[in-house]
């Protein structure tokens, strides 16, 4: 962590917004293709930490292990992390070896070592990123000198010549009928899954009524019943098991060749919708839950939805969408209510593109913007990871395998000059 005391410089080449795991990828990528520019990098995160969280919410669910297999991880060698497990089999999951959370902790941490990055994140947060123009005649000789001042959270500002987006800008996303609740109840009684610690709480005797069904509702259940709640399990649609979140297909060309090839933005959108297919449960976490719910501990609620809630001195009277299931729920008392109903992706509601969106408008399609190849933005250079680049990455831009294919895409616009100057 760099000493937030110290005098920080009025210019940096580039400064990167995040210090997760895209933004770890890319400084590995970048350094392995190009040494130089060891010193001439930022990375900004109000934690002053690679990775805080990511760590804080694995540890947080009490998530065992990675849903995405060894060969994904943020080192340019993809047989590292398998290499580091080498003295540590038992923390390799079945099947496709995917890495225990600790052994994932631990494979980062001597990355971060290895690489010499420890002193190149920036304790603070960017909250705003302002596009300085310099007033030439057109966007392509704007691109090479146009520059972004970044203010931070600690009131300083630091001029970038270049900048990339890799915080993953989804913004939790609350269902209508959270916004309709009239009585007033402590806020630790309904929470975003987001805000969930199962660390510390006491949840003995309790009801809770999860919303959802992905992998993190699993993950908060079996935690909620580990320590002694009665979980309810609500999800729209069947609950369902899925190995991955998106198919294998979609990390190579075997689907990627016709997406890319596909030149209408919507068709793509409507493709990444398809791949991902809302949450499901690995088969390991949904036999679990199966098998809590034959012994009485969890009830599931499927094609189901919460039509309103109301809280009183005896907890939440929840009504749902289901006639057949609707009394059955209704005389209840929940204790807690933890939404997990994923996040939102919206290049133009993201705080940190407003500015960006004012100088240089762009495209959008359901809020994805349309970057270019290098998933760079449209006049500037200012580029972008994670979910919001996934019309030109695909389906798993927002997963460990996208860190990898979007640090492919943007390593080259960063390290040859004559990309830089095509834009």
């Amino acid at each position: 962590m760099l000493d937030p005391l110290a005098t920080l410089p009025e210019f940096i080449d580039l400064a990167i917004v995040g210090a997760g795991p895209h933004a770890l990828t890319l400084v590995t990528h970048l350094l392995q293709k190009k040494k130089s520019m060891r010193g001439r990098f930022l990375v900004f995160d109000p934690s002053g930490t690679w990775m805080s969280r990511w760590h804080h919410q694995f540890a947080a669910f009490e998530i065992p292990h990675l849903r995405s297999p060894a060969v994904h991880q943020p080192d340019p060698d993809p047989h590292a992390l398998r290499t580091f497990a080498a003295p540590r089999p038992s923390e390799l999951f079945a099947p496709y070896d995917l890495p225990g959370t600790q052994l994932f902790r631990d494979f980062c941490h001597e990355t971060i070592r290895r690489w010499q990055l420890e002193d190149r994140v920036y304790p603070a947060q960017v909250v705003r990123v302002e596009p300085i123009c310099v007033g030439v005649a057109s966007p392509a000789e704007n691109r090479g000198r146009a520059r972004f001042c970044l203010h931070l959270s600690n009131g300083h500002t630091i001029i970038a010549r270049r900048v990339v987006i890799a915080n993953g800008g989804a913004v939790p996303n609350l269902p209508d009928w959270v916004g309709q609740i009239s009585t007033s109840y402590s806020p630790d009684r309904l929470l975003h899954s987001q805000q969930v610690d199962l660390r510390g709480l006491h949840l003995q005797g309790e009801r809770v009524l999860i919303v959802g069904g992905g992998l993190t509702s699993g993950h908060l259940a079996l935690g909620a019943i580990d320590r002694g709640a009665k979980v309810l399990l609500m999800s729209r649609r069947n609950v369902y098991d899925k190995l991955f979140d998106a198919d294998p297909g979609w990390i190579g060309p075997k689907y990627l060749k016709d997406f890319w090839a596909e030149p209408d933005l919507h068709t793509r959108w409507q493709t990444i919708q398809q791949a991902r297919n809302g949450g499901s449960m690995t088969p390991a976490v949904l036999s679990q839950l199966r098998r809590l719910a034959r012994d009485g501990k969890m009830v599931f609620y499927e094609q189901c939805g919460v039509s309103d809630a109301k809280w009183s001195d005896r907890g939440w009277q929840v009504h749902c969408d289901n006639s057949t299931l609707h009394e059955c729920i209704h005389h209840q008392n929940i204790d807690r209510i933890w939404v997990a109903t994923g996040s939102q992706l919206d290049a133009q509601h993201h705080p940190l593109l407003q500015d960006v969106l004012n100088v240089y408008p762009i495209e959008c399609v359901n809020g994805l913007p349309v970057i270019d190849e290098h998933l760079r933005w449209q006049g500037c250079e200012l580029f972008i990871m994670g979910g919001l680049a996934a019309l030109r990455v695909g389906p798993a831009a927002r997963n460990l395998s996208g860190a990898r294919a979007a640090s492919d895409r943007i390593v080259p616009a960063l390290t040859k000059s004559t990309i830089a100057r095509a834009g």
